[in-house]
């Protein structure tokens, strides 16, 4: 059976059918982002004078080992790439499950004996933590 389609009719369905393509093209290339719930705790550090290389990535090792140690850690990051003051030159950013999660690792003894060893390298540092509503 042979069925005949007018040019009308094909210049139609060309035309939707680019339109699907030019639609989805479009609806792919959108930036899509989420809003977790998430709590974000973000550390910049100023070391001190004279702290050695060996010393500072020890700091940055020990964030993920503890992290490795405390429940309710979801990921670590421990490379700085852009930093704000300019006069900073490390930081780590750790993301908790939940705000339970992060108020328990402010308290963890974990916590407490890495800082206790890191603070005498550093000078200064700046701390925040970050949600959504």
């Amino acid at each position: 059976m042979l069925i005949h389609i007018s040019r009308t009719t094909r210049i139609l369905i060309s035309a939707v059918a680019a339109l699907a393509l030019f639609a989805s093209g479009f609806i792919a290339g959108q930036n899509k982002f989420g809003q977790p719930k998430t709590i974000i705790h973000m550390v910049i550090l100023k070391w001190n004078p004279g702290v050695s290389d060996t010393d500072k990535q020890g700091a940055l090792e020990g964030v993920k080992d503890m992290a490795a140690k405390i429940p309710g850690v979801k990921n670590v990051w421990i490379k700085a790439e852009r930093l704000q003051p300019r006069d900073f030159s490390a930081a780590f950013a750790i993301e908790f499950q939940n705000r339970a999660a992060a108020d328990a690792y402010a308290e963890s003894p974990i916590h407490q004996a890495w800082e206790q060893k890191y603070t005498l390298l550093r000078e200064a540092s700046i701390s925040e933590q970050v949600t959504n509503p």
